[in-house]
């Protein structure tokens, strides 16, 4: 009977995960806040590299799809 000691590993295994999934001092306070990153560095540079992505996927989409001669 292969059932019984699988289920006893189960069981073993969610008693052993609830035991360590109990916060024991809560979150640390908080510190110093990070410093503001700027969010627009390179943006632009980005879309422009997005924009030319874009284009080669479309051109690769409408030359792949060549007919070969049967």
């Amino acid at each position: 009977m292969k059932i019984v000691p699988n289920i006893f590993l189960l069981v073993l295994l969610m008693v052993s995960a609830s035991a360590t999934a109990i916060p024991s001092n809560g979150p640390p306070p908080p510190g110093i806040p990070p410093p503001g990153l700027p969010i627009d560095g390179d943006l632009v540079s980005m879309a422009v590299i997005a924009v030319m992505f874009g284009c080669y996927k479309i051109y690769k989409s409408k030359f792949s799809h060549k007919k070969t001669p049967v």
